[in-house]
């Protein structure tokens, strides 16, 4: 996407990528120098930023926005920092067979006189190869010189969003029910229900 942040793309289109697709189709090919069609997602040094600041600079889809940086452990920007919180969480392929990436979250606090900082709702998920499959997944030598050296650790790709105050007290997994689920779990409010003989 380079400088374009008006990509033209066709009537209709969401980006809404799974966390296997962040790391397989766009980090793995950004890291190995591959082209990604449709490349949308553009390289931003995001410590500059605040996260507020992100609109017209990312890839905004909704509430959320998309960009690759490169990896460091500054992460501090003009007027706070992103703090790690919680544990890296395996990013698998689709089957569940194969480690492709390492998800970790972060919260943006505030600067603020003292030891810590304001936290407040903007959430940061960083998204990188993981480093048993960084090896595996280099492309092989073609004739003319190939990508054997690249070094995945180098490059992340960031998701950012403002958490909203119903999210924080919803701690449920992202699974939403059925239509059928939903109606056999309000039968079982039904006790006087009785079936025909």
């Amino acid at each position: 996407m380079g400088d374009n942040r008006n990509v033209n793309l066709p009537p209709g289109f969401r980006f809404c990528p799974t966390d296997e697709e962040l790391v397989v189709h766009f980090l793995q090919r950004k890291a190995a120098l591959l082209p990604c069609h449709p490349d949308v997602i553009p390289d931003l040094d995001l410590y500059p930023y605040d996260p507020w600041e992100l609109d017209g600079k990312a890839l905004g889809e909704g509430k959320r926005w998309y960009f690759y940086s490169r990896r460091t452990q500054n992460r501090s920007t003009g007027n706070g920092y992103w703090k790690p919180t919680g544990t890296d969480e395996p990013v698998v392929n689709s089957d569940g067979s194969r480690k492709v990436g390492v998800k970790k979250h972060f919260v943006f606090y505030i600067k603020e006189s003292g030891p810590a900082g304001i936290k407040t709702n903007w959430i940061m998920q960083e998204y990188r190869i993981s480093d048993t499959d960084s090896g595996s997944s280099r492309s092989p030598k073609r004739s003319g010189g190939g990508h054997s050296n690249i070094d995945y650790s180098k490059w992340v790709v960031c998701r950012v969003y403002e958490r909203n105050e119903e999210e924080e007290d919803d701690d449920d997994d992202g699974t939403e029910l059925s239509c059928l689920d939903e109606v056999f779990l309000s039968l079982d409010d039904l006790e006087d229900i009785s079936l025909p003989n």
